[in-house]
Protein backbone atom coordinates (compact mmCIF):
# COMPACT_ATOMS: atom_id res chain seq x y z
CA UNK A 1 0.00 0.00 0.00
CA UNK A 2 1.10 3.28 -1.10
CA UNK A 3 1.59 5.55 1.45
CA UNK A 4 2.68 9.26 1.28
CA UNK A 5 3.45 11.80 4.01
CA UNK A 6 4.26 15.67 3.45
CA UNK A 7 5.80 18.10 5.70
CA UNK A 8 7.43 21.36 6.09
CA UNK A 9 4.29 23.70 5.51
CA UNK A 10 4.21 26.82 7.26
CA UNK A 11 3.65 30.42 6.98
CA UNK A 12 6.32 32.30 5.12
CA UNK A 13 6.50 35.73 3.93
CA UNK A 14 6.28 37.11 0.43
CA UNK A 15 9.44 37.23 -1.29
CA UNK A 16 10.72 33.98 0.80
CA UNK A 17 11.17 30.07 0.40
CA UNK A 18 10.12 27.21 1.79
CA UNK A 19 11.33 23.32 1.03
CA UNK A 20 8.43 21.00 1.10
CA UNK A 21 9.18 17.26 1.58
CA UNK A 22 7.14 13.90 0.70
CA UNK A 23 8.24 10.57 2.58
CA UNK A 24 6.97 7.84 0.74
CA UNK A 25 7.01 4.11 1.47
CA UNK A 26 5.92 0.80 -0.92
CA UNK A 27 6.37 2.98 -4.52
CA UNK A 28 6.96 -0.75 -6.36
CA UNK A 29 3.51 -0.13 -8.00
CA UNK A 30 4.38 3.65 -9.29
CA UNK A 31 6.92 5.42 -11.14
CA UNK A 32 5.80 9.08 -11.34
CA UNK A 33 5.86 11.46 -8.25
CA UNK A 34 3.95 15.05 -8.44
CA UNK A 35 3.00 18.15 -6.61
CA UNK A 36 -0.14 19.51 -6.17
CA UNK A 37 -2.01 22.65 -4.57
CA UNK A 38 -4.88 23.22 -4.05
CA UNK A 39 -5.82 27.01 -2.71
CA UNK A 40 -9.02 27.83 -0.79
CA UNK A 41 -12.39 27.89 -3.00
CA UNK A 42 -10.32 26.92 -5.99
CA UNK A 43 -9.69 23.03 -7.72
CA UNK A 44 -6.31 21.34 -7.24
CA UNK A 45 -3.91 21.96 -9.81
CA UNK A 46 -0.69 20.49 -10.89
CA UNK A 47 2.71 21.93 -9.57
CA UNK A 48 5.25 19.18 -10.99
CA UNK A 49 5.63 15.82 -11.62
CA UNK A 50 8.86 13.66 -11.51
CA UNK A 51 9.53 10.49 -13.43
CA UNK A 52 12.13 7.08 -11.58
CA UNK A 53 14.77 8.03 -14.17
CA UNK A 54 14.33 12.20 -13.25
CA UNK A 55 13.21 13.79 -15.76
CA UNK A 56 10.79 16.29 -14.61
CA UNK A 57 7.86 18.64 -16.21
CA UNK A 58 6.11 21.66 -14.62
CA UNK A 59 2.71 23.17 -15.11
CA UNK A 60 2.13 26.56 -15.27
CA UNK A 61 2.31 27.16 -11.64
CA UNK A 62 5.56 25.57 -11.26
CA UNK A 63 8.09 27.14 -13.55
CA UNK A 64 10.04 29.71 -12.70
CA UNK A 65 10.29 29.27 -8.99
CA UNK A 66 9.72 25.64 -8.23
CA UNK A 67 11.52 22.55 -7.78
CA UNK A 68 11.18 19.04 -7.87
CA UNK A 69 13.22 16.54 -6.93
CA UNK A 70 13.74 13.32 -5.98
CA UNK A 71 16.48 11.79 -3.18
CA UNK A 72 18.75 8.51 -4.62
CA UNK A 73 16.45 5.95 -3.03
CA UNK A 74 13.43 7.76 -4.40
CA UNK A 75 11.83 7.69 -0.77
CA UNK A 76 11.77 11.31 -0.63
CA UNK A 77 10.04 13.90 -2.97
CA UNK A 78 10.92 17.38 -2.14
CA UNK A 79 9.65 20.79 -3.87
CA UNK A 80 11.65 23.85 -3.08
CA UNK A 81 9.37 27.18 -3.66
CA UNK A 82 11.60 30.39 -3.99
CA UNK A 83 10.00 33.85 -4.51
CA UNK A 84 6.66 33.33 -2.62
CA UNK A 85 3.84 35.30 -3.15
CA UNK A 86 0.28 34.99 -1.92
CA UNK A 87 -0.90 33.25 -4.90
CA UNK A 88 0.63 30.71 -3.85
CA UNK A 89 -1.43 30.35 -0.50
CA UNK A 90 -2.57 26.72 -0.96
CA UNK A 91 -2.47 22.67 0.38
CA UNK A 92 -0.02 20.83 -0.94
CA UNK A 93 -0.46 17.26 -1.55
CA UNK A 94 2.08 15.00 -3.08
CA UNK A 95 1.07 12.02 -5.31
CA UNK A 96 2.32 9.04 -6.91
CA UNK A 97 0.88 6.94 -9.90
CA UNK A 98 2.10 4.43 -12.56
CA UNK A 99 1.61 5.91 -16.88
CA UNK A 100 3.17 5.09 -19.68
CA UNK A 101 4.74 8.76 -19.48
CA UNK A 102 4.46 10.81 -16.33
CA UNK A 103 1.71 13.34 -16.64
CA UNK A 104 -0.05 15.92 -14.61
CA UNK A 105 -3.60 15.18 -14.92
CA UNK A 106 -4.66 15.61 -11.47
CA UNK A 107 -7.84 12.92 -11.67
CA UNK A 108 -5.70 10.27 -12.73
CA UNK A 109 -3.17 9.95 -9.53
CA UNK A 110 -4.54 7.34 -7.12
CA UNK A 111 -2.32 7.81 -3.73
CA UNK A 112 -1.84 10.97 -2.47
CA UNK A 113 -0.64 11.72 1.02
CA UNK A 114 -2.88 14.35 3.29
CA UNK A 115 -1.44 17.31 2.42
CA UNK A 116 0.55 20.32 4.32
CA UNK A 117 -0.52 23.49 4.34
CA UNK A 118 1.31 26.70 2.74
CA UNK A 119 0.26 30.08 3.75
CA UNK A 120 1.55 32.89 2.32
CA UNK A 121 0.13 36.53 3.61
CA UNK A 122 -0.59 39.48 1.17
Amino acid sequence: QVQLVESGGGAVQAGGSLRLSCVASDLSSTNCMGWFRQAPGKEREAVASIDVDGTTTYADSGKGRFTISQDNDKDTLSLQMNNLNPDATAMYYCAAARFYRCELDVSRYPYWGQGTQVPVPS
